[in-house]
This record gives C-alpha cells, structure tokens and sequence, in this order.
C-alpha cells in the first residue's frame, strides 16, 4: 500500500511539472519576441575591457556601451556575470531601432589577486540571442 502511495505522489509531482511547462502557459518569452519582421540587433561599442592593475579591495567600474541597429524595439532580458564579484547594472526599458543604450559592470577586487578575467552574460531579444562581454585585471595586494 506504501509503495502505491509513493508511485502517485511521484507521478503526481512529474504531471505538475509537465503542467507548469505546456504550450499554453506564458513563460515570459513572448514578451521578448518582435512583431512581423521587426528584428531588434545589438552591437556594443567594445566587446571586452581590461582595467590593467588594480589595488586589492578596490570596487572598479566600466560602462559598455551598445546600440541597437536592428529594426525593431531591443529589450534586454537579463545580464549575468561569472563571478558574484561582479555586479552588472542596466535599465531594462526597451531600446528603439538606432536607440543606444549602456551597462555598468561593478568588479570588487576585494579577496581577489593576480590576473581576473570575468564574462558579462547579456541576453536579449536581438539576433543574436546571447552576447559575451569580457572583464580583465590585475589585482595586486599590499604585500606585493
């Protein structure tokens, strides 16, 4: 009779799951989506940036700054960084066609020595889905 019990709770659990994903539930992405042919194309102006030599415990900062030259609104879905030492800060408002826009990244070097090198994750509804941004630094401490 236990065995039976655990069968339909499990069974249950994997209808909700398949419940939670079915075609008709909105999971966000359509409002990523462009209308027609309306195609949002994000280009930045620099790809990666070194901060060449840091003292360690410093908070650093850089802008990246990028356009959309796509023809539809470029809205950016989210930006992750590699490492929690590194904070990326944007506005998520929609960007128009030959509309700029920017993001700040936030690198604390605080326990951090010798050559850094942390990627920017910036997803979005352009086409291209996914770009990489890349951080470098030299983190010296006081001993050196």
């Amino acid at each position: 009779m236990g065995k039976i019990i655990i069968t339909f709770v499990v069974l249950l659990g994997l209808s909700a799951v398949q419940c939670g994903t079915s075609p008709g539930k909105d999971t966000g992405k359509s409002s990523l989506s462009s209308s027609g042919n309306e195609k949002a194309e994000i280009t930045f102006k620099e790809y990666q940036y070194d901060f060449g030599k840091v003292a360690e415990g410093e908070k650093i900062g850089h802008i990246f700054t990028f356009k959309n030259k796509g023809t539809g609104n470029l809205i950016i879905a989210s930006v992750t960084s590699s490492c929690g030492c590194t904070v990326p800060k944007y506005d998520s408002k929609p960007v128009p066609p030959e509309g700029n826009g920017s993001l700040e990244v936030v690198f604390d070097t605080s326990g951090k020595k010798g050559m850094q090198s942390k990627t920017i994750t910036v997803r979005s509804n352009a086409s291209t889905p996914v770009v990489l941004l890349k951080i470098t630094a030299e983190v010296i401490t006081n001993n050196n």
